[in-house]
């Protein structure tokens, strides 16, 4: 088997990269379940071969709609593969955390701030 990153960029100094194994169908599934934990720097799907078919960079701030294409390309990789290895890397688990969330579609959406300021009339 290929090293996660033997035809991807290779992980950041202190990132954790694992390895899945996912169905074609199973595969936008698995990726934006992996997109909502939001501690996920970038996927790397891979073939049965172990060569890299795209690489999804994830950063703070990214946005449902902004990743749309990103889920067609998924989609398209998915129906002509029946098996596929996602290289998940992950930031430390002391990263600070991000001020964006995730919906259920895995799409980032803003955190607000509860208002803690009284209304003074």
């Amino acid at each position: 088997m290929a090293h996660p990153h033997e035809h991807g960029t290779p992980p950041r100094s202190g990132d954790h990269v694992e390895e899945f194994r996912v169905s074609g169908e199973a595969v936008l599934t698995k990726v934006k379940e992996l997109v909502r934990e939001g501690n996920v720097r970038r996927i790397t799907i891979k073939n049965e071969e172990g060569r890299t078919l795209i690489e999804i960079p994830l950063t703070i701030g990214v946005i449902g709609t902004v990743l749309l294409p990103v889920w067609a390309a998924i989609g398209a990789i998915a129906a002509l593969a029946a098996n596929l290895t996602l290289a998940v890397e992950r930031r430390p688990s002391d990263a600070a955390p991000s001020d964006e969330a995730t919906t259920p579609d895995g799409d980032a959406a803003s955190v607000a701030e509860p208002d803690t300021t009284e209304a003074t009339r």
